[in-house]
């Protein structure tokens, strides 16, 4: 992810930046699709793999879109062809480790490209900046470059060279480190990254309806009601006060400081919640299909530790921002996982409801709990 060095004015995201995420969106629903179609543990892996790869390829945007605004002139053309793009890969991602493969990692390829190529055209003249280009170019060209390799190759090396690819891709910027070059409107970039949560969440509760179907019936209203529950109980712990937080925290870091916060705590951290929300919508989706039947292995570990995956997602997100440890919402984490060998021998419905439940509880606490000082961190001016 290559941005420049010297911090950028605010600016408000752009109907652009909007308009490319709906390709993400797009592509998170092919990842559930590809999901609910290979319900195996082999299936898991490849859509996880396939998830990281749409995730590392949108924060590569929305760093970039944070430090410049593209939205004038040539570089909106490429932002609409990075969409073009992107779009090609998710209509590739059912296919990505079959028929499709080499199209998946062409169409990948040139997302990564054109994104390089808006980052030198935004840059200008600046030396740190082109310097920042120039040390993160190699690892967002080789990884993606290994994508179209794994095209060509079958079974366990295909996998081999993926997972290869998002290890060069991922950690890229460890490796070289983040420093002179590197530039974030601090506000902008947090905005962003919980718009993508809030879009997350309404891919679950798409998942609902796509699970629903045409066939309505007092089993599938209840699923589909603890569902809207759990979503909004998700939603209620980020956004209530812990996005507010961390937004808090970004804005007042400086420097390197800075950096690393954005890349740790948004690039790397908000990527399990991603991931736990597209599992849970995965088990939602089964659910809502088989309300009165008991849930297969794997979607009963989707339908209970995605919603963990989601909270230790979230807990790391706020110990990395504030050095403070959740511990309740950690025993929920537990607690959903300890969850999966009851889910898989009760119905279905049982299963959601137990879900549910924890997640409810644990809002309710904290709501009650901690009144006053939700207060003072979302009404200041009353505290």
């Amino acid at each position: 992810m290559t941005v420049p060095d010297v911090e950028s004015d605010e600016h408000a995201i752009t109907p652009l930046e909007l308009f490319f995420d709906l390709t993400f969106v797009f592509g998170m629903t092919q990842v559930t699709i590809l999901l609910a179609d290979d319900p195996t543990w082999g299936g898991v892996f490849r859509g996880m793999l396939v998830l990281a790869a749409l995730w590392w390829a949108w924060s590569a945007y929305a760093w970039l879109t944070s430090a410049t605004d593209v939205d004038e002139g040539g570089v909106r053309l490429v932002v609409l062809a990075s969409m073009a793009g992107m779009f090609g890969v998710a209509l590739a991602v059912p296919g990505a480790f079959g028929d499709d493969a080499v199209l998946f990692g062409v169409a990948y390829l040139l997302v990564r490209l054109l994104h390089l190529v808006l980052s030198a055209t935004v840059i200008g003249g600046d030396p740190d900046r082109r310097g920042a280009l120039l040390r993160f170019a190699p690892t967002a060209i080789l990884g993606p470059s290994l994508l179209v390799l794994a095209g060509f190759l079958d079974g366990r090396a295909r996998i081999a060279v993926w997972v290869i690819a998002l290890v060069i891709d991922y950690f890229g910027p460890v490796v070289i480190g983040v420093g002179r070059g590197w530039q974030v409107a601090a506000e902008h970039f947090a905005e962003r990254h919980g718009l993508i949560i809030l879009i997350a969440l309404g891919e679950s509760i798409i998942a609902i309806g796509l699970g629903a179907g045409l066939e309505l019936n007092t089993g599938v209203l209840v699923a589909a009601a603890l569902g809207i529950v759990v979503v909004s109980a998700l939603w209620w712990l980020y956004f209530d006060v812990a996005a507010i937080i961390a937004r808090g925290r970004l804005v007042q870091a400086r420097g390197v400081e800075l950096h690393r916060l954005a890349l740790h705590a948004y690039s790397y951290l908000h990527f399990p919640m991603v991931a736990g929300i597209v599992l849970f919508a995965l088990g939602l989706k089964t659910t809502v299909d088989n309300v009165g039947e008991a849930l297969g292995t794997v979607p009963a570990v989707g339908l209970c530790c995605g919603a963990a995956v989601y909270l230790l997602g979230h807990i790391a997100f706020l110990y990395r921002v504030t050095g403070y440890l959740f511990r309740r919402r950690t025993v929920a984490a537990v607690v959903l996982l300890a969850l999966v060998p009851v889910a898989v021998s009760i119905p279905a419905l049982a299963a959601l409801a137990l879900v549910s439940a924890v997640c409810s509880l644990v809002v309710a606490y904290e709501a009650i709990r901690y009144r006053a000082a939700r207060i003072q961190v979302r009404h200041p001016e009353l505290a």
